[in-house]
């Protein structure tokens, strides 16, 4: 197998960096908007499906922070695939993350737009798309360690607004009770008779919708979880990865849960679910119903800012996978081209521009809600896809050491069981996108079909090489 060619990326992140520009591609549309769409078909269930989505993923990252720790190579996971399963796992793992985070890119703008009508309801998406794509993409062409300062400038807002939010939401339920009229924990279990966004329905209990309506958000659920492998593209640009990856990957994990599960135990104990829409976003529409406008209008400018994070994370995460797959001789070699300040030029551009494609479709599709859907459930296979193919590289990486009787700084839990638990797991979410009432099935019949086309591209990508 032929070994990748050396990369030119400087390594100027440190773990402050690393630590945010994870949490910004993490934090972002899938908490902030999707949420809604998830308390409304869950209820207050929901907390206990982001809780098992939190646990899968941070063994995923656990398996991720091993190999990046000991090899923080351009690629990461694409290039463990490709080192220790094969020439066509790293091909697909490369080229499947790449179109992944165009989806997440298309997706996070589509937000930002619909984030922008809250307070210019006329504005049409497209153009409010145009314009942050512009500046966006402006920013990654300054050197790395830019990038790095404002994603971690980015992040600071959201993550100090969110913790604003739950103190503030703590200092009214157990402080204060009075303040807000029914403000109680009480909101996640008990009766209530629902006005005209649920028909006047009556809801109780914690599953308002059985065991199912949990099962059937957990798809939903994964989304928000998609950017934390962030930790692993940022390796090959961050200094000391061998003390800097470990901590990174254990921190973010665990304030992820928090961020998500502490946020909207406070928010669905504001206010009770089932008076909420499934286009809302949870955090301003409690806020703005309970009376507090100006907080409504703030997190509606603190969410927007995070979309505009995991936008800015994924043109950055894009043109380092790019430029990964081309030192593997995976993709054309003019995407290895760097410019004087490490950043890779080609690769970047390639990945704005396959993101513009987010103007047409806000052009055409003028609804930001169906257009966020369809851009999602698609962001949600490719996310899968990804993940199992960490956590198989992992294995493979794992009996390679083995054999050399090389043992790793940073070893991943309850290895290979962790792997397994977390292949059946991704595996069940394929399954339960399929099912009728979701209306995902569509996009689960295109993963093989995907596979298939990323195959072709490998086999005329071979036959090329060798002429």
């Amino acid at each position: 197998m032929k070994q990748p060619q050396k990369s030119h990326l400087k390594r100027k992140l440190q773990n402050r960096h690393i630590q945010f520009i994870a949490l910004g591609g993490a934090v972002g549309s899938g908490l902030f908007l999707g949420a809604g769409g998830a308390i409304f078909a869950a209820g207050p269930s929901v907390l206990l499906g982001y809780l098992i989505s939190g646990i899968a993923i941070f063994l995923i990252m656990r398996q991720l922070g091993e190999m990046d720790t000991e090899e923080p190579m351009a690629g990461s996971f694409s290039y463990f695939a490709y080192k220790y399963w094969g020439d066509f796992p790293g091909f697909l793992a490369g080229w499947n993350y790449w179109i992944l985070y165009v989806m997440i890119g298309i997706a996070e703008l589509t937000a930002v737009a619909a984030y922008t009508q809250y307070w210019f309801p006329t504005l049409e998406t497209w153009k409010t798309a145009l314009f942050f794509f512009a500046i966006i993409n402006t920013i990654n062409l300054a050197a790395v360690k830019a990038y790095g300062e404002t994603e971690f400038c980015f992040s600071i807002i959201k993550i100090l607004a969110i913790c604003a939010m739950i103190l503030t939401g703590g200092y009214i339920l157990f402080i204060n009770p009075g303040l807000i009229d029914g403000a109680s924990i009480k909101n996640l279990w008990m009766v209530a008779t629902v006005g005209k966004h649920a028909g006047n329905t009556t809801f109780s209990g914690f599953f308002p919708h059985g065991f199912m309506g949990l099962i059937t958000v957990i798809p939903i659920i994964t989304f928000a979880f998609g950017g934390l492998e962030l930790i692993g593209i940022t390796a090959a640009e961050t200094a000391d990865p061998q003390k800097t990856i470990p901590k990174a990957v254990n921190q973010v994990v665990f304030r992820i849960l928090i961020f998500y599960v502490g946020s909207l135990f406070i928010l669905l104990s504001l206010y009770h679910w089932s008076n909420l829409r499934p286009i809302d976003s949870p955090f301003v529409m409690i806020f703005d119903r309970i009376g507090f406008k100006y907080a409504a209008w703030t997190l509606n400018f603190i969410i927007l800012t995070a979309a505009l994070s995991v936008y800015n994370s994924c043109i950055y995460s894009n043109s380092r996978m790019l430029y990964g797959l081309a030192l593997q001789n995976n993709a054309p070699q003019f995407l290895t081209k760097t410019n004087k300040k490490g950043i890779p030029i080609t690769s970047l551009l390639l990945s704005s521009i396959l993101m513009l494609l987010v103007v047409p479709l806000n052009y055409f599709i003028p609804n930001w809600f169906d257009a966020f859907k369809i851009i999602m459930s698609f962001v949600v296979v490719c996310a899968i896809i990804n993940w199992c193919m960490i956590t198989t590289s992992h294995i493979k990486f794992k009996k390679q050491k083995k054999l050399e009787n090389h043992k790793t700084l940073f070893p991943a839990p309850l290895y290979p069981y962790s792997n397994y638990i977390t292949l059946i797991f991704y595996t069940f979410i394929l399954v339960t996108m399929a099912l009728p009432q979701l209306g995902m099935a569509k996009q689960v019949i295109v993963v093989p079909i995907w596979i298939l086309i990323v195959y072709a591209g490998y086999k005329i990508l071979k036959i090329k090489k060798n002429i």
